[in-house]
């Protein structure tokens, strides 16, 4: 039998490493996302299936396609994969101000590692924008970050809510990666950046 105070300091230890990992494997959430972002993200399921809808009944025949190819592919585990890499990236809004369904050309995007861990940039375009992930469940990640303009240098997250951005990454085929952003602050009810490794 251990005698107490080993007892209890093995107790504290354990304590201690158990909250290390957690904040490992994403339950920072609580201490960095802002309660506007957390309501945005409790909106997520139902603002999905709304923007879709309005998009597919409003879009051009030719942007419900591309949106159609875009959204095809489950979800795959994605804890553990090395996301890093160039992509080619394309922005598409969903319902909203009309039109109901906008689709951009590609951009380039990166995503590397800082100390915080991955980090997502948009690296041309006039509207950019970088941020982070968290692990949030084995199929997604958990994205925050914000918008820039290519004049501006890139905010940090919490900076200015005006251009704060949230939502979950998606790995949905072999090298094919989706972004999904409820509600995002400008335009549109529902944003999708697709993301393609080169």
């Amino acid at each position: 039998m251990q005698p107490p105070f080993l007892t209890s300091r093995l107790l504290a230890i354990a304590f201690l490493f158990a909250a290390s990992a957690a904040l490992a494997s994403g339950t920072l959430t609580e201490q960095t996302l802002t309660a506007a972002d957390k309501a945005r993200l409790a909106a997520f399921e139902t603002t999905r299936k709304d923007a879709i809808a309005e998009a597919k009944s409003g879009g051009s025949p030719a942007d419900v396609k591309t949106l159609s190819a875009i959204l095809a592919g489950a979800p795959q585990p994605i804890l553990g994969v090395d996301i890093r890499g160039n992509y080619r990236c394309r922005t598409v809004k969903l319902g909203g101000l009309p039109p109901p369904l906008t689709v951009y050309g590609w951009f380039n995007c990166r995503i590397d590692e800082d100390d915080i861990g991955y980090r997502l940039v948009k690296t041309t375009g006039s509207q950019r924008l970088s941020g982070h992930f968290i692990d949030d469940s084995r199929t997604r990640l958990l994205y925050y970050g914000a918008s820039h303009y290519s004049d501006e240098k890139p905010k940090a997250y919490g900076a200015d809510p005006a251009r704060d951005q949230v939502g979950y990454f998606f790995k949905v085929g072999s090298g094919r990666y989706r972004l999904e952003m409820p509600l995002p602050q400008y335009e549109s009810k529902f944003d999708i950046i697709e993301l393609v490794k080169r």
